[in-house]
């Protein structure tokens, strides 16, 4: 069984996110990204509509203090531009950075957790898409899947089940996966996500189909999914299927 990757391009406009590659769960979770991203203009701040390009691996490669500067630049980025389209950019790359391990201490203190779970009550849909796509990325962590649970974050993953978007479901079905704990599980699976999972199960699109068996098969219990069945006829959580 597959789970999809939150990758996104954030090269050229249109963003599009791709959910066409997968891992195997005997692989690293996290996805390794290798894509082009923005890099810092002259005089330290992120011009994501400038033509100077700098790998995922040189910021791997630089100081400390130059990943720090780099992503507070495309943070600082976001809050001062009005326009939709570099806010977009700025997100698709905060998403990708955030599968890096060593981005995890960086992104916590520019509370970009904080952005990411902002974005998913957003009216424009490529924020929730790469807010949500930004989490699945952060929460293979502990510390910052505790974070996200403390502060409501299986909740606001669970209302994107709702989204029309099969790539948002997607990400917030894998989202669910990587926050269950002992004391969330029982939110995660509660019996309407659990005939929400029943109904994705018998989508047509193979990917949610494979991935709502799998949330069932390996996470709910065999009476959850029983009670679920017996409540097919009640619509669970207002979830319609995604658009195929």
């Amino acid at each position: 069984m597959c789970f999809p990757l939150a990758l996104f391009p954030v090269s050229q406009p249109p963003l599009i996110s791709i959910f066409g590659s997968l891992i195997h769960r005997s692989s690293p979770i996290w996805p390794v990204v290798s894509h082009i991203f923005p890099a810092c203009s002259t005089g330290g701040k992120a011009d994501l509509r400038s033509g100077e390009m700098a790998s995922s691996g040189q910021l791997r490669e630089g100081k400390s203090q130059d990943r720090f500067d780099y992503l507070q630049a495309l943070v600082t980025e976001f809050q001062d531009t009005d326009s939709q389209e570099a806010k977009e950019q700025v997100l698709a790359n905060l998403a990708n950075f955030a599968y890096d391990p060593s981005n995890y201490q960086y992104l916590r203190q520019l509370q970009v957790i904080d952005l990411f779970l902002d974005m998913l009550t957003e009216d424009n849909e490529r924020f929730v898409e790469f807010g949500i796509g930004g989490l699945c990325n952060l929460c293979l962590d502990k510390e910052n899947k505790e974070y996200i649970l403390q502060n409501n974050g299986a909740q606001a993953v669970l209302d994107c089940l709702s989204s029309p978007n099969e790539d948002i479901v997607l990400s917030a079905i894998t989202t669910l996966i990587y926050l269950m704990t002992p004391l969330s599980r029982k939110e995660i699976t509660a019996i309407p996500v659990v005939e929400c999972m029943l109904r994705f199960s018998m989508s047509k699109n193979k990917r949610l189909s494979n991935l709502a068996t799998l949330f069932l098969e390996d996470f709910c219990s065999p009476e959850a999914v029983e009670k679920a069945q017996n409540l097919q006829n009640h619509t669970a959580l207002g979830i319609p299927l995604p658009k195929e």
